[in-house]
């Protein structure tokens, strides 16, 4: 005896498809009967040929288009936050007036006991950038320049124990120096060591800011640094120590302005004092 085509069936039911179709659309009487019967039928047949199809509506369908928005929203959040940092950093008073070069960290370098002490941002000397330059951020000094790449820098930051920053003091402008090593005073991690150059007096609470340099190269003059934090106790030095904040955290280091000098090419003119 013949077996039947297990092919016969599936013809049968594409049959019964196309003739409640036909009739559904002539309008014939009685084809919402026919229609709930071939659902009947045709219905478990449906299920098990979208058994081996993703559900749209199935709850772990939408794990990869889940995947993929979630990626979206976090470089939105990254894209918002570096315009962010960017619009904070044109409005700040590091760069009120100055020329600089916008740049992002992309990398960190050797770490030190308060954190780390270089970073590599994604501007070079294509952009203009040149060693010894002045590395800002909206809240103040950054750190300078110490090696340039075509398309990216490193940047000596604020506290490593290799960069000692020329310094002012208060409202005086008392000069100091100022670095990240600890010396003979015991410091928090974060802190800063400051040493005046001159007898002066240093209180809590005092703003430190860049003293300056020929050219404004590694540092240009009046950036913040900090505020002073803790005054030494008086040990037969000649001049107070005393620990410092700094204005920046170089552990969440994000958008930074690289502040492009310009050097003087015409000879300062002489001036005289006035006469009695």
């Amino acid at each position: 005896m013949r077996r039947p085509s297990p092919r016969r069936p599936l013809v049968a039911l594409i049959g019964l498809t196309l003739l409640l179709l036909v009739a559904d659309l002539a309008g014939w009487a009685g084809t919402g009967h026919l229609r709930a019967a071939g659902a009947a039928v045709l219905g478990p047949l449906e299920r098990a040929a979208r058994s081996g199809a993703s559900d749209p509506l199935a709850p772990d369908a939408p794990a990869a288009g889940t995947s993929r928005l979630t990626g979206t929203v976090a470089e939105l959040q990254q894209a918002t936050k570096a315009a962010n940092g960017l619009a904070a950093l044109l409005e700040s008073p590091q760069t009120r007036g100055a020329t600089f070069v916008p740049a992002r960290v992309v990398a960190v370098g050797s770490q030190g006991p308060s954190g780390p002490e270089r970073v590599t941002i994604d501007a070079g000397s294509r952009d203009g950038i040149t060693a010894d330059l002045t590395v800002v951020n909206d809240q103040g000094l950054v750190g300078r320049v110490v090696a340039t790449g075509p398309w990216t820098a490193d940047v000596l930051l604020v506290g490593s124990a290799d960069l000692t920053v020329g310094v002012r003091v208060g409202r005086a402008g008392t000069l100091g120096s100022l670095t990240g090593a600890a010396g003979e005073r015991p410091r928090p991690a974060g802190m800063l060591s400051l040493e005046l150059v001159q007898r002066g007096v240093v209180s809590v609470g005092d703003p430190v800011t860049t003293m300056g340099s020929v050219g404004g190269r590694p540092f240009a003059a009046g950036i913040p640094v900090g505020r002073v934090s803790a005054v030494d106790p008086a040990r037969g030095q000649l001049a107070p120590t005393a620990a410092v904040t700094p204005s920046v955290d170089v552990t969440t280091l994000d958008i930074v302005g690289v502040l492009v000098s310009t050097p003087r090419t015409t000879p300062r003119a002489p001036a005289q004092g006035a006469r009695k």
